[in-house]
């Protein structure tokens, strides 16, 4: 079984004829190779394509006097896995600005631009953005929803022949993880430490960043909490929720919320392999919110999303904003969801144009003109006016 990403093949296509350098980023074995060697077939029939793998020696070789390697080059040029190279990005910078512009730049990068130095500096103003995830409900149709919550979004992990053999892929992309990708960022952090933390991270899913208590389980301080939270954030592996703070007259939190991004990976850390361990757990309901928010936020292409909490106890689990409308979301492991006395005080203290609860239900029903209970399968049925 495979999956064609036409929506993702159709953006970067066009991201690359618009700007000189356009980068997809994503986690590694989310299939953005894949998608590069697709565009690559379309874009030959046109013009000549080089390819470089930096997790190739040939590739690296070649590239080691990148400027004489990349200056003659015409077409379109892909360059995988890129944070290997932070020197790269400065003479893409110069072959960017060329008038002409002969060659068109397409580069593939498992970590964000902040935490590969160089990048948001030198290519600032000259590239297009692709951000790439794992399969979503879009992608993978209604029906197999519950094995994507389950299994994850990574192609191997979902398409995999068992749960068992999805589980196998799980640890050991986790193992690969710690133990090669993060050096080769340059980074040094013990494999084991980082283990221990992202442990942590996953039995707090969901939950508010408390680094005072990170920092204590760990036996670290406060900053080396936050530092190894910003090292996986970076690396796409963990959403940091900010929040949305105003004067609306209470006391609100203004730390963010911490998801593991993808449940797969959630469970596997979590030791859950199937479906059922993970509906015997007690992360159950924070791992169903973890899920459908990243489906919300992939389907509504949202770039700021927030989430609103005071210390009262009133709390919203995702906003957005769109077209000078605010949206939110509730998130609800439950059969039946019904209104609740924070709902109508988000909808009051932000305005809310719309409030929409989330459920792994089957049935469509509303709880006031401002409030909709929609199950997760008929998200694509949600168009923000």
């Amino acid at each position: 079984m495979s999956l064609l990403r036409s929506q993702y093949r159709a953006e970067i296509s066009l991201l690359i004829r618009e700007f000189p350098v356009a980068g997809i980023l994503g986690p590694r074995q989310c299939g953005k190779t894949t998608l590069a060697r697709e565009v690559a077939t379309e874009f030959a029939r046109n013009g000549p394509v080089t390819f470089f793998d930096l997790e190739e020696p040939e590739s690296l070789a070649r590239l080691a006097t990148p400027s004489v390697t990349l200056l003659p080059l015409r077409g379109l040029v892909i360059i995988d896995e890129v944070q290997r190279m932070p020197s790269l990005f400065e003479v893409l910078r110069v072959l960017a600005d060329r008038p002409d512009h002969p060659a068109r730049f397409l580069i593939l990068g498992s970590a964000s631009p902040e935490l590969v130095k160089g990048t948001s500096e030198s290519l600032a103003g000259r590239i297009g953005y692709l951000d790439m995830s794992g399969f979503d409900l879009s992608e993978v149709g209604e029906s197999k929803m519950e094995s994507l919550w389950s299994r994850g979004g990574f192609p191997r992990s979902f398409l995999a022949d068992s749960d068992a053999a999805s589980y196998r892929w799980r640890q050991q992309f986790v193992r690969t993880f710690l133990e090669r990708d993060i050096p080769q960022l340059g980074i040094t952090v013990p494999a084991a430490t980082l283990a221990r933390f992202w442990s942590m991270i996953c039995h707090f899913h969901g939950n508010v960043w408390n680094a005072a208590e990170l920092a204590r389980s760990l036996g670290t301080s406060e900053p080396t909490a936050r530092r190894y939270l910003d090292l996986l954030t970076g690396a796409l592996m963990v959403r940091q929720l900010p929040p949305w703070f105003e004067n609306v007259g209470k006391r609100q939190v203004k730390s963010p919320k911490i998801y593991v991004r993808d449940t797969g990976l959630l469970h596997a850390i979590l030791q859950l392999e199937t479906a059922d361990d993970v509906r015997g757990h007690p992360k159950l309901g924070a791992s169903w919110e973890g899920f459908a928010l990243e489906q919300v936020i992939r389907h509504t292409r949202t770039r700021q999303p927030f989430f609103w909490a005071t210390h009262n106890g009133a709390e919203l689990d995702l906003l957005i904003q769109h077209k000078g409308r605010r949206y939110g979301f509730e998130f609800k492991h439950s059969d039946a969801p019904t209104t609740t006395a924070s709902m109508r005080s988000a909808i009051e203290s932000l305005s809310l144009t719309k409030l929409f609860v989330i459920y792994p239900g089957k049935t469509a029903y509303p709880l006031s003109d401002k409030i909709d209970v929609l199950p997760l399968r008929l998200l694509n049925e949600i168009t923000l006016p």
